[in-house]
């Protein structure tokens, strides 16, 4: 059995269901013969709530086709158009990235927020605190053929979640030439490096999630704004060079080939 580990259950979330949602997750690690950790993140989280796994492992990110999700032909024309990306399915999520766009908003007056995905709670409450009904626009759920065109509608992603293992919707947004701004935790640090983002100094630990402040995220992004070409270059150059498809695939067929060389 390969195994495609993609994080874990920890108090910071699950609080005292932590062992109980954790249980399958290790019965299912110390059966496999081989293990994909989607990040180092991912094999440091593994190994602090699930153990050691008995058979061979190596971390392999995710991937995404290059060629479906491209940068858009033209950036759009208005803005600074932030996106937040993905389901948000924390409420820090949406609340964070709302007041952090609303102290954008202080230097940029012409940006707007696109808010996608399901949201586990009300947006228009906060939305109606902060007076950004003209600012931001909530586009909903989406279906995954039409990601690249939702990707493409913005100039930065917002990535907010915090300790997340290996969020295909930062590498999707990187191939779309969108530079990210995020919590530097989780494997988003591994996905975005140096060049393709900002990320803000996040502690590490995981008795609670603690997303930043919403002025030094807005902050990150008056960075990114700064020298928004280089980043863009740079994001989908990195998406390119480490994340395509292909080499993703191939590594499969060969963990898979291996495996039943051993059978014979």
């Amino acid at each position: 059995m390969v195994l495609n580990q993609n994080g874990v259950a920890y108090p910071g979330w699950a609080g005292a269901a932590t062992e109980e949602l954790n249980r399958p997750y290790r019965r299912a690690l110390l059966a496999a013969d081989h293990v994909l950790y989607q990040s180092e993140f991912c094999k440091r989280a593994s190994d602090a709530f699930l153990g050691e796994p008995k058979g061979s492992w190596e971390v392999l990110y995710n991937a995404v086709d290059v060629d479906h999700f491209t940068p858009a032909p033209e950036p759009p024309a208005d803005g600074p158009v932030l996106l937040l990306g993905g389901d948000q399915a924390q409420e820090y999520r949406l609340e964070l990235a709302l007041r952090a766009f609303a102290r954008v908003l202080e230097s940029e007056p012409g940006a707007r927020l696109l808010v996608t995905g399901r949201l586990v709670s009300p947006a228009g409450p906060l939305i109606d605190e902060l007076g950004l009904h003209e600012q931001v626009e909530l586009v909903g759920r989406y279906a995954q053929r039409n990601a690249p065109d939702v990707v493409r509608r913005g100039h930065v992603l917002l990535h907010t979640k915090v300790n997340d293992p290996c969020p295909s919707a930062v590498i999707e947004a990187m191939a779309c030439g969108l530079p990210v701004v995020y919590p530097a935790s989780g494997g988003t640090v591994e996905l975005v490096g140096d060049e393709a983002g900002v990320g803000v100094p996040h502690p590490d630990g995981w008795d609670r999630d603690e997303p930043p402040a919403p002025e030094e995220l807005a902050a990150a992004v008056g960075r990114v704004l700064t020298d928004l070409p280089s980043y863009a270059a740079a994001a989908r150059r990195r998406a390119v060079e480490r994340f395509a498809l292909g080499p993703w695939l191939d590594r499969h067929s060969e963990v898979f080939a291996q495996l039943l060389a051993r059978e014979r």
